[in-house]
């Protein structure tokens, strides 16, 4: 039957896609079918969606838009693809991304196979120390901004299938399910698609990275997704190379962000330059001068990476979050049970430099169980110092009981 069809889809194609659209977990679209409905009838969803893609009759549904509030203010807008689109999407992304990135740049890192954003972080940081100056540069609403003709042409040059070029497109332009109703679009790729990352990634690889270097080859950089890191040997490069940059992001219909990107000076010990600025953060971690100690035990000002005080903000906002949930668990070790898959999340990846900096979100974390305790044991935790001394009794008795407890105690 596979073979009567206008679109080289094969069943088996759409089986691991459904795989890997499960094991990514994930929320219901528009029409508010989650993965457990979408298993219910598996077998016949899937010989659906499976003849309509192969049809070439397979029309992408409305993404339902999710606003999600930034620590800084504003909100992130994500578009919820249905679990359907979710599978169709995995099925051109898995069959594209095999074609398109052997041809990534090394130092895009960013939802690539076998990269990581520790990898680009380390890198980040030695290229700070090898170059004195970095530019910091953010794209204005780059998810919001790509030119679909440009999107369409970076696709076609690596492909020539119908059934890919037709989707992406469809894809593209389909529309938004907003609180002001639908919204169409002549632009822009919803961050929450299965497909967007690489899409964005192609889109930038064209935009910034083969450009760099063509024209600028001994210039280091990292990019994940579109958080870029340029280093200079000088100011001046820096400010050159700067408007240069965005020269060529404009003809790609891209703007610089003119107060979110800027020039900073790599700070430490033997550079002595005179300028304001001299930090700057980068996938959750701040780069800046830092009291630093050599293997040798000899203390000097490095430039080197630790947990974002906005990271910080953030994990304290999501435990704050939990209280009222905290607050329903009878014992301390229902508490440890839904806290510790966080705390092990965040010491695994912002423990990855300078572990010492996460000491005072375990001193948050440890000021939100005494909040606990008092209000589960109100008779005798009546004040925070009884809550702590009961707190090290439990400490005590299991040391291993929250993660944070093997770098600061209650």
């Amino acid at each position: 039957m596979e073979e009567t069809k206008s679109q080289s889809i094969s069943k088996l194609m759409v089986w691991n896609a459904y795989k890997k659209v499960k094991a990514n977990k994930g929320s219901a679209g528009i029409d508010n079918v989650s993965i457990e409905e979408f298993d219910s009838d598996l077998k016949s969803n899937l010989y659906k969606l499976w003849n309509r893609l192969a049809s070439g009759s397979y029309f992408r549904p409305s993404v339902k838009e999710v606003r999600i509030p930034k620590p800084q203010g504003g909100e992130r807008k994500l578009g919820i693809p249905t679990v359907a689109d979710r599978i169709a999407q995995m099925v051109v992304k898995e069959h594209l991304e095999a074609i398109v990135e052997p041809i990534f740049d090394k130092s895009s890192y960013g939802y690539r196979p076998k990269k990581s954003a520790h990898e680009a972080v380390e890198s980040c940081k030695l290229n700070c120390h090898e170059n004195y100056w970095v530019i910091d540069l953010d794209i204005k609403g780059f998810f919001d901004n790509i030119n679909h003709e440009l999107m369409q042409k970076a696709v076609s040059k690596h492909t020539q299938e119908r059934w890919v070029l037709m989707y992406v497109i469809r894809w593209l332009k389909a529309g938004i399910a907003t609180r002001e109703g639908l919204l169409s679009r002549d632009k822009g790729t919803p961050q929450g698609g299965v497909i967007s990352p690489l899409l964005a990634n192609l889109y930038l690889h064209y935009a910034f990275d083969k450009w760099l270097r063509i024209y600028h080859p001994t210039v280091s950089f990292e990019r994940y997704a579109d958080d870029i890191v340029i280093h200079c040997k000088t100011k001046t490069q820096a400010e050159n190379l700067l408007r240069l940059v965005k020269e060529r992001l404009a003809a790609c219909s891209l703007e610089v962000h003119p107060s979110k990107t800027k020039i900073v000076y790599c700070k430490r010990v033997g550079r002595t330059e005179n300028y304001n600025t001299v930090s700057f953060d980068f996938l959750g971690f701040t780069f800046k001068p830092r009291r630093t100690q050599s293997r040798e035990g000899k203390i000097f000002t490095g430039f080197n990476p630790g947990v974002s005080s906005k990271a910080v903000q953030r994990m304290n906002g999501e435990v704050k979050r939990m209280q009222s949930k905290l607050n329903t668990m009878h014992t301390v070790e229902n508490v440890a049970e839904i806290l510790n898959p966080k705390i092990r999340g965040w010491l695994n990846y912002y423990g990855e430099f300078r572990l010492s900096d996460l000491q005072r979100i375990w001193e948050l974390l440890n000021f939100r169980l005494i909040i606990w305790v008092r209000k589960k044991y109100k008779r005798v935790n009546r004040s925070n110092k009884q809550a702590a001394d009961w707190l090290r009794r439990i400490h005590k008795q299991n040391p291993n009981l929250f993660a944070h407890w093997k770098f600061v105690t209650p």
